[in-house]
C-alpha cells in the first residue's frame, strides 16, 4: 500500500503537468519584478535631474551673493552646493547599478522564456510518448495471454521496446527539470542565429542572388577572349596576303 502511494506521488506524468503550470505561473511574477526594477530606474533618473537643477540654482545664488559683496551668504550657499554635489554623485552611482540590474533582469526574462518554451515542449512530447507507451503496454498485456508458437519472441520484442520508451521518457523528465543556465542559453541563441544566416545564404545561392558579379566577370572574360581571337585571326590573314604577293 505504501509503495502505491509513493508511486502516485512520484508519477512523472503528474510532475510534468505540474511543472508546465508552474512555469506559466512564474511569468506574471517575473513581469512584476522587472516593473519594480524599472520603476527604481525612473525614480533615480528624476532624482539625478533634481540634484542637477538644485546645483545650478545654488551656483547662481553663490555668484549673486559674491556680486553683492555678501560673502557670508556665499559661504552658506557653498556648503549647500558641496552637499548637493555629494548627493548627485551618490544618486548617479545608484542609477548606474539600477540600470545594470534592469538590463540583467530583461536578459534573464528572455532566457527564461526560451527555456520555458523548450521545457514545456519536452514535457508535452514526453507526455505524448507516455500515452503511446501505455497503449503499447496494453498491447503487450494482450500478447502475453497467447501461447502460440513464435509469439513469445514477438512479446519479448514488444516489452523491450516499451522498456526503451520508458527509459527515454524518464531521461527527458530529468532534462526538463534541469536548472536554467542563462549563459548557455545565450550561446545557443547565437548559434541558432549563425545557423539561420547560413541557411539564408544557401537560399540566396540557390536563387541566384549575389551571383551577378561572377556572371559579369565571366561575360568580360568571354569578350576579351573573343577580341584576342579576332586579333590573331587578323594577323594570320595579313601574313597570308603578304606571302601571296611575293
Amino acid at each position: 500500500m505504501f509503495g502505491g502511494v509513493v508511486g502516485s506521488i512520484e508519477n512523472p506524468k503528474l510532475i510534468l503537468e505540474q511543472n508546465i503550470r508552474e512555469l506559466n505561473d512564474q511569468i506574471p511574477q517575473m513581469n512584476e519584478n522587472i516593473a519594480t526594477v524599472k520603476a527604481n530606474v525612473i525614480m533615480l533618473r528624476k532624482e539625478v535631474q533634481r540634484y542637477e537643477k538644485s546645483i545650478d540654482e545654488i551656483t547662481s545664488k553663490i555668484k549673486s551673493a559674491i556680486n553683492a559683496d555678501r560673502d557670508d551668504l556665499a559661504e552658506g550657499y557653498a556648503l549647500q552646493l558641496e552637499k548637493a554635489r555629494e548627493n548627485l554623485e551618490h544618486s548617479r552611482e545608484q542609477l548606474k547599478f539600477a540600470e545594470q540590474a534592469y538590463e540583467k533582469a530583461h536578459k534573464v526574462k528572455q532566457a527564461f522564456m526560451r527555456e520555458k518554451d523548450k521545457k514545456i515542449k519536452e514535457a508535452r512530447d514526453a507526455l505524448r510518448a507516455n500515452e503511446r507507451a501505455e497503449w503499447q503496454s496494453r498491447v503487450a498485456d494482450a500478447l502475453e495471454s497467447f501461447e502460440v508458437g513464435g509469439l513469445d519472441q514477438t512479446h519479448n520484442e514488444m516489452v523491450g521496446r516499451l522498456n526503451e520508451d520508458t527509459a527515454k521518457s524518464e531521461a527527458r523528465m530529468e532534462i526538463a527539470l534541469d536548472s536554467v543556465d542563462t549563459e548557455t542559453m545565450e550561446i545557443e541563441a547565437n548559434a541558432e542565429k549563425l545557423r539561420a544566416q547560413e541557411l539564408v545564404s544557401q537560399f540566396k545561392q540557390e536563387m541566384g542572388k549575389g551571383s551577378d558579379k561572377s556572371s559579369k566577370t565571366e561575360k568580360t572574360v568571354d569578350i576579351d577572349e573573343q577580341d584576342s581571337a579576332e586579333k590573331e585571326s587578323g594577323k594570320t590573314v595579313g601574313k597570308s596576303k603578304t606571302k601571296s604577293k611575293e
